[in-house]
């Protein structure tokens, strides 16, 4: 044999080995199917997680979103709670008479805080409840004193002593009021 010959046999015998190796791998090989099954598994349960988690934060994010609307609707609640013996003093105030110049003077500068009070309740959805004509409602009126009246019907309101408040829908505080009596 000649070289050339024994150069060719050997490339030959090589091409062989990685054919039969090719084809042992087809052949022998079979965890390529289950590792194939392992791995869409697992693929399938990251991704069941993933829509889990992202499920979670969406919730977790209305949550506190909702949260913190009600916390802001409460800390308004209380704080304009707060401002309306102010606003019921500065109506008393006005209510004083006075014949001097500086006393008139006095209730036009009380006036303006109280008209600014009033804008600011109405901005915030605040107003006051309505008792002309009205007859008593325990839901929206606390009675304080019953009057003898033949003016008026059995529990209808003869007087408000002090006004209440809505806020929306809401009763912030109950007017207090004088209710007939027959």
């Amino acid at each position: 044999m000649t070289e050339k010959n024994k150069a060719t046999e050997e490339e030959l015998k090589s091409e062989i080995e990685v054919l039969e190796s090719e084809s042992k791998v087809g052949e022998g090989d079979t965890s390529c199917p289950d590792d194939l099954e392992k791995i869409q598994q697992e693929r399938d349960e990251y991704q069941d997680l993933l829509l889990r988690k992202t499920a979670e934060f969406d919730n977790y994010r209305k949550r506190t979103a909702r949260e913190r609307v009600s916390l802001n609707q409460i800390a308004t609640t209380d704080f304009i709670a707060q401002l309306l013996p102010i606003i019921d003093d500065l109506e008393r105030a006005l209510t004083v008479e006075g014949d001097t110049e500086s006393s008139s003077a006095y209730k036009a500068g009380v006036e303006l805080i109280h008209k600014q009070l009033l804008e600011l309740l109405a901005k915030n959805d605040v107003s006051p409840v309505s008792t002309d004509g009205c007859t008593f409602d325990p839901h929206f009126h606390e009675a304080v004193t019953y009057e003898l009246s033949e003016d008026h019907e059995e529990g209808q309101i003869i007087e408000e002593i002090r006004k209440g408040y809505m806020i929306g829908e809401r009763l912030l505080r109950p007017t207090i009021v004088k209710v007939a009596k027959s």
